[in-house]
């Protein structure tokens, strides 16, 4: 190497890294403002609904789905929940799966009609719903609802969810909340803020841009056609949005409710909780890795808006993990300057952190002033920090198989 050329080294590797981190600034750039985009639209609230039930015709029947593993000291809720919306043409049919408890005596006793399976090698919910709806292939309803076994329903939601499924004839996802646990704390706190985020601000922002929602897990409405469209039988660990993806792809685009509404809880216990979080993220993390190109690649082949706009809402990283890289990520363009690198990448990094930090804050003024404090949101660093085992985790031993999550002590003692 000439002596010209050692001299330059130095600019050349700042120059390097300037452009990687440009890179990296202007891929991430997208995501955060789209969550901005998203809080933005979602600021308006939306005008309130009266919960008297909605008429649905006569000749439209509803069944409702229910996938349950050892649920018998809290399913009564749940049905009792949906029991109300029920006219006398529509049914619950609840899958008993796996179970080793009274699960299915106990919802038999409150009206439901059961099947049980068993299968040793196939678990996981993916495969309970496949398993429900095989079984109602014999007597198909216009309208299917998949609610989990620790929800409760809101009083005319059901029907809601019914109508807008026949009137659009495509999947439609409820105001999916989770509550904070009975032993309140900071985790807790932060974390139901962080899912109404995502289940409910975002989604709401995506109905008002006229895109399409991804699918979260409980409350899900289709009709018969697009709930026997593609394979639902799966044990990824977050089968609920594989499958809206599946169907997107396939012409059945999800659009949000947020008048219908389903409500759990999060598990109190420190290694339920820790469990469930686990499950969550490492399963978007895997969905987006095999499906984001995917839908890029079919929302460019089909000339489709709505797959690009689900591929945008899919590269949102979890909160706590889109800070992290984001502060990673400026970081090094600070260091690619202090190396006499350009400072384009540093403020399309600082572009991202303003779009990010001003759409949760957007978020929080409007949904979530209510539920977490102004103190308690300064604290979301130290929440972070929480977090950084569970992502260090993906990395080394990503999770990949589907867990049920532990139940509280107080919610399995309901009556």
């Amino acid at each position: 190497m000439s002596l010209v050329a050692m001299a330059n080294f130095p600019a050349l590797i700042a120059d390097g890294l300037a452009v990687g981190c440009g890179v990296a600034a202007f891929l991430l750039l997208f995501p955060c403002l789209m969550l901005f985009a998203e809080s933005v639209a979602a600021w308006p609230r939306p005008t309130q609904v009266s919960p008297s039930i909605l008429p649905l015709t006569e000749e439209a029947a509803l069944a409702v789905l229910i996938p349950a593993h050892n649920e018998g000291p809290g399913i009564q809720p749940t049905l009792e929940s949906i029991f109300k919306d029920l006219r006398p043409q529509d049914r619950v049919v609840v899958v008993a799966d796996n179970c080793t408890d009274d699960t299915a005596s106990v919802a038999k006793g409150l009206g439901a009609t059961v099947v049980e399976r068993f299968d040793d090698e196939l678990r996981g919910k993916g495969y309970a719903l496949d398993y429900g709806l095989h079984f109602l292939k014999n007597d198909p309803p216009d309208v299917v609802i998949f609610v989990d076994a620790d929800c409760e329903v809101e009083p005319g939601s059901l029907p809601r969810l019914a109508q807008r499924a026949l009137e659009q004839s495509r999947p439609v996802q409820a105001n999916y909340l989770i509550e904070q646990p009975t032993t309140r704390s900071l985790k807790g706190a932060i974390s139901a803020f962080a899912v109404k985020v995502k289940n409910y601000v975002r989604p709401l922002g995506l109905k008002r841009l006229g895109a399409p929602c991804l699918l979260g897990g409980t409350g899900i409405a289709l009709p018969w056609q697009s709930a026997i469209a593609v394979n639902v039988a799966s044990s990824h660990i977050v089968e609920d949005m594989k499958w809206g993806l599946d169907l997107a792809i396939h012409g059945h685009l999800p659009t949000f409710l947020p008048e219908a509404k389903v409500t759990s809880r999060l598990p109190s216990e420190e290694q339920a909780a820790k469990s469930q979080r686990t499950r969550w993220e490492h399963g978007h993390l895997q969905i987006l890795t095999s499906y984001t190109h995917r839908l890029i690649w079919q929302g460019l082949r089909q000339r489709n808006l709505g797959l690009l706009a689900l591929a945008l809402e899919l590269s949102i990283l979890p909160l706590s993990l889109l800070v992290m890289v984001w502060a990673g990520m400026t970081a090094a363009t600070l260091g690619a300057i202090a190396l006499g690198g350009g400072i384009w990448p540093f403020q399309l990094a600082a572009a991202g952190g303003i779009a990010l930090f001003l759409g949760v804050f957007l978020a929080w003024v409007r949904y979530g002033r209510d539920e977490l404090s102004l103190t308690q949101l300064a604290m979301v660093p130290v929440y972070i920090f929480w977090k950084i085992p569970l992502y260090i985790l993906y990395v080394l031993r990503p999770e990949k198989q589907w867990v049920r999550t532990q139940r509280d002590a107080t919610e399995q003692a309901k009556p």
